[in-house]
């Protein structure tokens, strides 16, 4: 969720677009950057510790896949939450360099999704399978 130190300096230390260091591109990045927030610390609250830091992976799974929200709005909400809080900062620093290192993280979750999305559906789908032959 939180922005490394080392994208900061990134973005610091390279040039900033021309005429996007306005009040109209700054105020849309903060927007962005309030929303991805809300999807990440929302998506923390509905999936607790566990369920956030791959608890599913070690075989601690929720009672039931979440739907609620945030889970009801987008799929991997806290991917996207926190891809649009890289989004808005760039935006709000007008930086080219920013909007191409967000780039390279909504690369990243789109591959982790392709393989995370299949296996969560899984041990979800094996798991009511097993709650109904009980």
């Amino acid at each position: 969720c939180c922005l490394p130190n080392s994208f900061t300096e990134a973005m610091k230390s390279q040039p900033k677009l021309e005429g996007w260091d306005y009040h109209w591109t700054y105020y849309s990045g903060l927007a962005i950057l309030a929303v991805g927030t809300l999807f990440v610390i929302s998506s923390f609250l509905a999936l607790g510790f566990t369920g956030t830091f791959l608890g599913d992976y070690f075989g601690i799974l929720m009672e039931e896949k979440v739907t609620s929200f945030p889970f009801n709005i987008l799929d991997n909400p806290m991917y996207w939450g926190s891809t649009a809080i890289y989004l808005g900062w760039s935006l709000m620093h007008a930086s080219p360099a920013g909007l191409l290192l967000t780039a390279v993280v909504a690369i990243s979750y789109t591959i982790a999704v392709l393989y995370e999305g299949p296996f969560t559906e899984e041990i979800y789908r094996r798991k009511q399978k097993g709650v109904k032959s009980k």
